[in-house]
Parts: structure tokens; sequence; C-alpha cells
């Protein structure tokens, strides 16, 4: 739908930190959107939410080719959550419509990269998770009482629109399969829909006598009911989340059986280095491929991930959904990382001509190890010694990584 912006306005005050707008009417003087923009060096970044409760991004000032009637955009939040939107070009601002799994994304993130056309920027989004509400607050206060109610929407946000109970959607990492009975879900276009249920798995790794396991969150963080873990050769044990850190999707699960010693992992206690040699272990495609773990090689080919984003290690190692929260291991087989991710080499292509290959990416254990300080966690350390075999190293490893698996709601990306 066509929609005149800054018909009529501004009505109010939006003020959040770099966070600047207000109400606007359209040109029959109806209440039709808040929105809400934010200067960077790079451009300009802004925020509407309709009068539907839907929700648009758009992007001022970008070097994209405007003359293009619709442009694919990549956008990524914290370098692993990753969403396709198609925009639009009005004048000098390129806008795309927000789903409520990307806009969930937005408001937990500090970085946002933005790629289309062959180009790419990226923004800090400076109090974008605080704004959100406040333009929720706008558009709420407005369908309720009309312009003149207006004010200043930022000094009474607290309450939260229907919109803002939305969870932010697990990133493609985790193998999820479809339930066999019937779903429920509606339409895609269905601001209600109801998210299906089905089984999905990654991957986890002992740290402690005291069965801690380590995990992604946004493996568990959708799961319904219980959550099962598995050893190679052993019963599976029922699995309990102790605590979860979404800004570093790390998740710590509780089992009830105690490990010896030898049969937990080692995390490595100095740094690595470019080049180096890495091991991946993990439970890739279960179900479809083999249900033992799984072994890739690899280097690590930068010591940061996405935009230079030095929480993460990028890694060579073929890693497939299903290996988030695996252990990535150096070559005397102690712990260097957590596999978090890999690069969406489609989305890509689509949005730079280009397939990326080899891209994946792990959290450092330098995130891991104050993950674990914070949740007062008895780990293991060691520098690294004598190079192992690869063979070797999976060994060792059966007797700590862990398949982890649970019903989980699974949310319907808009393609």
């Amino acid at each position: 739908m066509h929609r005149h912006y800054f018909a009529g306005g501004p009505f109010g005050i939006i003020d959040v930190g770099r966070w600047q707008g207000a109400a606007y009417t359209n040109d029959k003087g109806a209440f039709s959107y808040c929105i809400a923009a934010a200067k960077f060096p790079n451009g300009g970044l802004v925020l509407f939410q309709n009068a539907d409760h839907s929700w648009l991004i758009g992007f001022l000032n970008s070097d994209w080719n405007l003359s293009e009637r619709s442009l694919p955009i990549i956008l990524t939040f914290d370098g692993h959550a990753q969403f396709e939107v198609v925009a639009s070009a009005r004048e000098k601002t390129v806008v795309a419509p927000l789903s409520k799994e990307a806009l969930g994304a937005l408001r937990k993130a500090r970085l946002l990269v933005a790629t289309g056309s062959k180009r790419t920027i990226q923004f800090d989004l400076a109090a974008a998770g605080n704004v959100v509400p406040t333009i929720e607050n706008c558009v709420n206060t407005m369908n309720a009482k009309g312009i003149a109610a207006a004010g200043d929407f930022s000094k009474s946000s607290d309450s939260k629109s229907s919109d803002s109970k939305s969870s932010v959607p697990k990133s493609s990492a985790p193998n999820s399969k479809p339930p066999a009975a019937k779903a429920s879900a509606k339409s895609d276009d269905d601001v209600t829909e109801t998210p299906r249920r089905g089984e999905v798995t990654g991957t986890g790794f002992v740290v402690s006598k005291s069965a801690q396991i380590v995990t992604n969150n946004h493996v568990v963080k959708d799961c319904v009911g219980d959550i099962h873990g598995n050893i190679v050769g052993q019963a599976s044990v029922k699995l309990r989340i102790v605590s979860a850190d979404e800004t570093n999707d790390l998740a710590l699960l509780q089992g009830t059986k105690k490990f010896k010693e030898k049969d937990i992992a080692t995390i490595r206690a100095s740094a690595v280095n470019s080049g180096d040699q890495v091991v991946a272990i993990g439970y890739p495609l279960h179900g479809l491929l083999t249900s033992d773990l799984t072994v890739t090689t690899g280097v690590i080919s930068s010591l940061a991930g996405l935009y230079n984003d030095t929480r993460f290690l990028q890694i060579s190692a073929p890693v497939q959904p299903g290996n988030s929260g695996g252990p990535l291991h150096d070559a005397s087989g102690n712990v260097v990382g957590v596999v978090t991710a890999k690069l969406n080499a489609l989305r890509i292509a689509k949005a730079t001509g280009d397939i990326p290959e080899n891209i994946n990416f792990a959290i450092k254990t330098g995130a891991l190890r104050d993950f674990l300080d914070n949740s007062a966690v008895s780990y293991s350390t060691a520098e690294p010694g004598s190079e192992m075999k690869t063979a070797d190293i999976a060994s060792a490893a059966r007797t700590y990584t862990m398949l982890i698996s649970c019903t989980a709601e699974i949310k319907n990306e808009r393609k």
C-alpha cells in the first residue's frame, strides 16, 4: 500500500539517546504511524510502526542503487541472526518491512549489518532496544486517545504492546525437524501466527565433574518440555537450563550424572593464533546424517567475526545445522571455542552476487570463561601441549560431547 510519509505532523516527541521522532497523520488527518530516526557516520537509520502495528525499517543516505524498483537486503544482527527483506526506494530512503522476529533480534542487538546491491553498511544500534517500546507507546497512545494526547512518549513507554512479547527466532544453526502431527500455524502474513512445534537438535559439551554442560543459547531457548542430552553409548538424561547469556549466545545446562576429571572438556588458557589447526566436533543434521558425532577439521581464518566482532573466531572447519554449541578444539585437544553459526551462503549470494565458502564462526573462550565464572562453574584449563592426532582428539571428545534435543517452538522466517 502506498503511504504518504510526513503528511501531517510532527505530533508529540520521541527522544531516546540519539533516536528522535514523533507521530504523524496521513493526508486525511487520521493517525498513520510513529517514527524515530538516528544519525550515524555512514547514514541514518529509521524505525516506523504503523497504526496497524506493522513495522518498517528505513536507511537514509545509503549508497545503494535507489533506481532499483525493489532491493533485496540481508539484515544481520550481532553476526548471527539473519533476515532477508525486500526494500523499496522512496526519495532518498530505502524502506523495508520488518517482521516480528527481526524486530525481536533488533531489540537485543548491538550491531546491525545491512548488505544489499553488492554494498554493505553497518550501524551501532545505540539505544535501539529502548526506542522500540517508546515507538510502541506512541502508537498505542495515538490509537487509543488521538492526536490530542500527543506528548513526550519517551516518559511513559514502560508498558509494552503485544509486539514486544515476541521472542527472537533461533538462528539457522540448530537442526530442526517438522512434527508428524498436523501443525496449527497460520499464514506467514498473519501477525498472530502460531509457531509450530518440532524437534530441534544441537550440540553441547560437559565442562565440570558436576555435570554442567555448555551449549548455544539459541539451541535451547525455545524448548518446551524436557531437554535431553545424549553421550554416545550412554542412556539419555534430562537437562535443565541454569543460566543463559543471550548477547554471547551461551547457555549452561545441568545434568544429574557425575563425571570423572578425564571425561570433561579442558578449556585452553592462552590465546590462539590465525592459522592454528582446529577440530570441530558435534551432531550436524542429526536424523539425516549419521547418529554418531561428526568430526571436521580446518584452521582459524581470523581472530574476529563479522565486521571485526572480536567475540568470535572465524574458522574454515565445515559445520552444519546441529553443530551449534559444540566444542572447537586446538591440535592439543583443548577447547578453544564454541561453534555458533555458519554464514548463510545463499542469502549473501543474493545480496552480493558471490557465494562465500568455508566461513563459519565460534565464540572465543574469553567469553566462555567469563560466562562460566559468572555462573560459578568449576572448570579445567590447560596450556597447549604436544600435538594429537585428529582421531585421538575425537576419541577423547566422545566422553563429553553431547547431543542436545528438545521439542521447541519453530518460527517460520519470512523468505
